[in-house]
C-alpha cells in the first residue's frame, strides 16, 4: 500500500486554492448566467433568486481575480458595469455542464439518500 499523499490534500496545493475560490453554488451560476451573454450586477441579482448583494460582490471579484470573468465599466450616465465571461471561462462550461447533468440524472437516488438519512438521524432538522 502507498503511503504516497495526494498533492491536492496539501494546504498549499493550487488546485486545492482553486476549488476554494470559484467551486461554489454562486460561482458556478454567475459563470453559467454569463454564457448566454454580458450582463450587470442588478440583472445577475434578479436572475440569481435568494443571492445577497455581499455573496453577489464577493463571488464576481473571486472570478474576475481568477481570470474567469472581466468587469467593464461602461461611460454611460450613470456609470455601469458589465460583466462578462472571459475564454478562460468559457473552458469550464463541458465540465459545470457534465456535473449539472449528472445531478439531474440522479436527482431522485440522492432525495432517496437525504430521506434516509434523516430517518436516521433522531431529531435532527431534514437537511437540504
Amino acid at each position: 500500500m502507498s503511503s504516497q499523499v495526494d498533492p491536492i490534500f496539501f494546504a498549499d496545493c493550487a488546485a486545492r486554492s482553486f476549488f476554494d475560490q470559484v467551486a461554489n453554488k454562486w460561482s458556478v451560476m454567475i459563470l453559467t448566467l454569463l454564457t448566454e451573454r454580458p450582463a450587470r450586477f442588478n440583472e445577475m441579482k434578479r436572475r440569481l433568486q435568494g443571492v445577497t448583494h455581499k455573496a453577489l460582490t464577493q463571488a464576481l471579484r473571486r472570478l474576475e481575480r481568477n481570470g474567469l470573468i472581466q468587469r467593464t465599466v461602461l461611460a454611460t450616465s450613470p456609470v455601469a458595469v458589465e460583466y462578462a465571461i472571459t475564454q478562460l471561462g468559457r473552458t469550464l462550461q463541458v465540465p459545470f455542464g457534465a456535473v449539472y447533468d449528472w445531478s439531474i440524472q440522479h436527482l431522485e437516488e440522492i432525495e432517496e439518500a437525504k430521506r434516509s438519512y434523516d430517518s436516521r438521524s433522531f431529531g435532527a432538522e431534514p437537511s437540504r
